[in-house]
């Protein structure tokens, strides 16, 4: 493990970590919508021993944050995400037994590569069904899904969790799932297409039903406001 910059304040060593809160979707075969779900760890150490956590580790004392959450993510959980934002520090001087600010960032993975990360000391959980949680790792797990659902309106994450091309129903899926609920397709077509972030390909899906085309997103055009912050190679 890398070990981590401090600084003394009033006698106490504050520790900077990096955790992420990564996204994927299931889809079950008789489920209506795929199921939004989650990796945690196990934790092999005290404190919390033998609990469930999110991946996360030690900032190196050269390494930049959102460096250290991908190295983070690999090396707990062998994922790479297609999209990577921070999120929010957290730093309650109770969180731990000794102080640790956390860095938090949050993630999304397309569901081909969330199947193939199993690891011994690794699970994928649905959100409405999470174990407890060690730290205040649920409080950070619940305030990333409020971000994921909030943020889904305005901006094209879900393409973090979409292959390059998609049918309109798969886009409509991954909504679903992240709010929640079913979507009117009628209405839903309409305000997609009116939106002009998706670009119409030549190519359509065939299978046992009506051939749908195969959109993909238009890069050109950026919903998700960042500010002057320059972006991750994920988001573009």
């Amino acid at each position: 493990m890398t070990q981590t910059p401090s600084s003394p304040v009033d006698g106490m060593e504050i520790r900077v970590a990096v955790s992420t809160v990564i996204f994927s979707l299931r889809h079950d075969r008789d489920a209506e919508i795929p199921r939004v779900i989650v990796p945690l760890v196990r934790r092999t150490r005290d404190p919390h021993e033998g609990q469930w956590a999110l991946p996360g580790g030690w900032l190196g004392a050269a390494e930049n944050l959102e460096a250290a959450a991908s190295r983070t993510l690999a090396e707990t959980t062998t994922l790479a995400p297609s999209y990577l934002e921070q999120l929010y520090a957290f730093g309650d001087v109770d969180r731990s037994p000794s102080r640790v600010v956390s860095i938090v960032y949050w993630a999304l993975v397309r569901e081909d590569d969330s199947r193939n990360s199993e690891l011994h000391n690794v699970a994928w959980f649905d959100v409405d069904a999470l174990p407890a949680l060690a730290f205040d790792h649920a409080q950070i797990l619940d305030y990333a899904l409020w971000r994921l659902r909030n943020k889904v309106g305005y901006s094209r994450i879900a393409h973090g969790l979409l292959a390059e091309t998609f049918t309109l129903a798969d886009l409509r899926e991954v909504y679903e799932a992240i709010l929640g609920r079913r979507l009117d397709p009628a209405n839903f077509r309409r305000q997609v297409e009116n939106s002009a972030t998706l670009i119409p390909t030549d190519r359509f899906r065939t299978g046992s039903h009506r051939p749908a085309r195969l959109y993909r997103y238009n890069h050109a055009v950026e919903l998700a406001d960042r500010g002057p912050l320059p972006g991750s190679a994920a988001d573009h």
